[in-house]
């Protein structure tokens, strides 16, 4: 958690901050029930750990949502929580990829595939490398406009 959430963002609670809506536990934990209805990758494994997904088996979003309202440093709520369940504060974001500057053809086809899977895309067919990189490049300009038109090589 302490990877995933030191920047508020990552929840949508400086979206809170910028709508004016009142930091009580119940509005939090309401706004992350709404967060985590559409979170993939790891914010829907912290989703899940915290109780926030239906299929979550524990439900200790109140461990999260009342210190956040008593904005309580994330690595403080983390401690607290690792205590209950120590994967919560294991979750880590994996690298960014920089679109705009990276040679696609000297990544791996893993790391090809994340980048379809962070956008919601599969590529059905694909046998090769190079498929991969056709069908990210194709869909840049829809899911990564700025990256798309800094690149020199399409």
């Amino acid at each position: 958690m302490e990877k995933l959430t030191s920047n508020d963002s990552s929840l949508g609670l400086l979206d809170l901050k910028d709508r004016d809506v009142t930091f009580s536990p119940a509005t939090i934990e309401n706004e992350l029930i709404k967060f985590c209805r559409e979170a993939r990758g790891k914010e829907n494994r912290l989703c899940y750990y915290i109780g926030a997904t239906d299929d979550a088996a524990t439900k200790i979003i109140n461990e999260v949502s009342k210190p956040l309202a008593h904005h309580i440093p994330v690595e403080k709520i983390c401690e607290k929580l690792k205590k209950k369940d120590s994967q919560i504060c294991e979750l880590k974001y994996d690298k960014q990829i920089d679109l705009s500057t990276v040679d696609l053809k000297k990544l791996r086809v893993k790391e090809l595939k994340k980048i379809l899977d962070d956008w919601g895309e599969t590529c059905k067919g694909c046998a090769e490398k190079s498929d991969y990189i056709r069908k990210i490049n194709e869909l840049m300009p829809k899911y990564a406009p700025k990256a798309a038109s800094a690149r020199t090589d399409l």
